[in-house]
């Protein structure tokens, strides 16, 4: 049946996903989502065609060479971006950690960056240890633990006229906060610094446009929508074009090419076009793909919040669970504890019912120690756009049935 808060047919979109015959709830879209049929088919058909290095002379080369440009047009209209300014690399993590090594040759003492407890250590750790390394200040912003919100007035408090960067997600991958990236951004330009969006956790969850949002530079993972294992950094080109990483003597200078060390993996970037593709054509076939991309996020979004209502609701029938996740706005994912059950134990409890819902920090690690979770973290439930109510259902009956077996001293109660 379609979903009756977007009209789109949800049975249709899951019979697009092989992985989902195996008879699994995937809660654990935040850490990867399952990938559908015509992606897959993308990946292969690359693979098995006539490849070459780029080129134009060749049909080879022309091939290698429309792939890439495809996988940038195609982001680009995901994110509202230039397709002349996504740059792919493996990860988000390396492409970050690249951008840092590049910005901080110049950075030196005196200068600062400001991280928040509330990103991925993608979004901190190289920030923190590129600084360091030129003897950079490194300024912290909180967010409270209470409501989940990130600290926006701790940040323009440690803003100054040294400050060269601001590391901010778009959305927690932790507790789902989606703080004010726009303010934030702001307030960094305010003071004379670049901004860097970590939007791994967000893109995959709702509409972006990268200019809205004041990024200057937005960092995303096309396997968490739904696409295969690389990274994204999206930026102006003229940004770009005064950025000189390190590189190899004989390749590129141009913009984006020489932020890709090495030949691209055009497999992965045809799976990425068709991923984009994929998601376009949820909510219809009518318009360019940038409308049919923001229409068919604008339904995912209303699709996976209506299902986290419910799992909420269901959350709060139930007798010592603790859901960390409550800021104002935020994605589709929960975190989550089963009073008097160790959280790796409530992953396995669902795992033998076919519920995949991990437990852990999922590297989000300053947020989890400021969460008083420790380095252990908690159960992460995450939605996607595959997920539907009878997922819901045994997801709740599944928690239901492990808050009745423990003993109610166990848990407090």
């Amino acid at each position: 049946m379609s979903d009756p808060a977007t009209g789109f047919d949800v049975p249709a979109l899951r019979a697009q996903f092989p992985s989902l015959r195996a008879g699994y709830a995937h809660f654990d879209g935040p850490g990867g989502s399952q990938t559908p049929a015509p992606v897959a088919e993308a990946v292969a058909a690359t693979m098995t065609s006539p490849l070459a290095n780029r080129g134009r002379v060749s049909a080879a080369e022309r091939r290698a060479d429309d792939i890439v440009l495809a996988a940038r047009a195609a982001v680009a209209d995901l994110l509202g971006a230039d397709p002349t300014g996504v740059v792919f690399g493996r990860s988000m993590t390396q492409l970050t950690y690249d951008m840092a090594r590049t910005l901080a040759a110049g950075w030196g003492p005196g200068d600062e960056v400001v991280v928040t407890r509330l990103d991925h250590d993608a979004n901190i750790r190289p920030w923190v240890q590129a600084a360091r390394r030129v003897g950079a200040a490194v300024r912290w912003v909180d967010f409270d633990p209470a409501t989940a919100e990130l600290d926006l007035d701790g940040l323009a408090g440690v803003l100054s006229r040294r400050t060269r960067l601001v590391a901010v997600t778009a959305a927690s991958n932790l507790v789902g906060t989606r703080p004010a990236v726009r303010t934030a951004t702001d307030l960094a330009r305010e003071a004379g610094a670049l901004s860097y969006v970590d939007g791994v956790h967000e893109t995959a969850h709702a509409p972006v446009d990268v200019a809205a949002l004041g990024a200057d530079f937005y960092a995303c993972s096309p396997y968490k929508f739904l696409g295969p294992h690389c990274g994204v950094v999206a930026a102006a080109p003229a940004l770009l074009e005064t950025l000189h990483p390190d590189k190899l003597a004989p390749s590129s200078d141009a913009v984006p090419e020489r932020f890709e060390l090495g030949t691209l993996p055009y497999e992965l970037l045809a799976g990425t076009t068709a991923a984009v593709d994929f998601l376009a054509g949820i909510a219809g076939s009518a318009g360019e793909r940038r409308e049919r991309l923001v229409a068919s996020m604008t339904a995912v979004a209303a699709h996976e919040d209506r299902l986290r209502e419910r799992i909420e609701a269901g959350l709060t029938a139930l007798p010592g669970v603790t859901v960390y996740s409550r800021a104002a706005r935020r994605t589709p994912t929960l975190l989550l504890e089963v009073a008097g059950v160790a959280s790796p134990d409530v992953h396995r409890f669902l795992a033998e019912r076919g519920v995949n819902a991990p437990a852990g920090s999922f590297y989000a690690l300053e947020a989890s120690r400021h969460l008083g979770l420790g380095d252990t973290g908690a159960v992460r439930v995450g939605l996607a756009p595959y997920i539907d109510d009878d997922d819901v259902d045994r997801l709740l009956a599944g928690l239901a049935a492990l808050v009745e077996s423990v003993p109610a001293a166990a848990a407090g109660r």
